[in-house]
C-alpha cells in the first residue's frame, strides 16, 4: 500500500504508514483494520486525540490548527512578568509550566515531559534540570523555525547562557515572544 500523504510504500494490511505514522486507505476508501501487533498498527495509545476536529497525533508528527498555526496560547509579555512579580514568583511557576507545554505542543512529541514534571525535576534538581530545559526550549524552537523555511538561530545556547547568569526570566520573555509568532502563524 502506498501512503497517500508520503509516498512510502507499506506492506499490504498496514494500518498506518510506517513512515510517518499517517493511517493507510484500503482501495475500497475505508481505513485499513489493524489490531495490536499487527505490522504498522500503531502501539498502545496512539492515535492520540488532539484538539477538538483535529487529526489523530501520530508521535513526532507537528501538531497544526485548520488555520496553519500552532494550538497554543497567545500571552502578553508585559503582564507575566508583572503577574510573577505580584504574585511573588508564584506566577513565574505557572509561566514555567506554560511555556513547557506550548513548546512541546510545538514539537509534536506527545512523550516529551510536561510543565509539571519540568517543574518538579528543576526543584529536585536545586535548578540543575532548569539548564537543560532552557537549551532544549531553545532548540525545539529552534528546530520549528528551520521546518519552516526561517534561518537557523541559536536560541539554545542564548537561552541556557541566561539560565546560567540568572536571566531565566529574560529567556521566558524570549521564548514566549516566539510562541506568540507561533500562535499567530507569523
Amino acid at each position: 500500500m502506498i501512503c497517500g500523504v508520503c509516498g512510502t510504500n507499506n506492506p499490504d494490511g498496514s494500518a498506518v504508514c510506517a513512515s510517518c505514522g499517517s493511517p493507510l486507505q484500503a482501495p475500497n476508501g475505508m481505513p485499513q483494520q489493524g489490531y495490536p501487533g499487527q505490522q504498522g498498527y500503531p502501539q498502545q495509545g496512539y492515535p492520540q486525540q488532539g484538539y477538538p476536529g483535529q487529526q489523530p497525533v501520530y508521535p513526532g508528527q507537528p501538531v497544526y490548527r485548520a488555520g496553519g498555526t500552532v494550538p497554543i496560547e497567545k500571552r502578553d509579555i508585559v503582564t507575566a512578568i508583572i503577574l510573577s512579580i505580584v504574585t511573588c514568583g508564584i506566577y513565574g511557576i505557572i509561566w514555567f509550566v506554560k511555556l513547557t507545554d506550548d513548546t512541546n505542543v510545538v514539537s509534536g512529541d506527545p512523550n516529551a515531559t510536561s510543565g509539571g514534571m519540568a517543574f518538579l525535576l528543576t526543584l529536585i534538581t536545586c535548578g540543575i534540570y532548569g539548564y537543560y530545559w532552557a537549551y532544549k526550549r531553545g532548540e525545539i524552537l529552534d528546530n520549528y523555525n528551520v521546518s519552516r523555511g526561517l534561518p537557523k538561530s541559536s536560541n539554545a545556547v542564548l537561552y541556557l547562557v541566561l539560565q546560567i547568569f540568572g536571566l531565566g526570566i529574560v529567556g521566558y520573555c524570549l521564548m514566549q515572544s516566539e510562541l506568540n509568532k507561533i500562535a499567530e502563524g507569523a
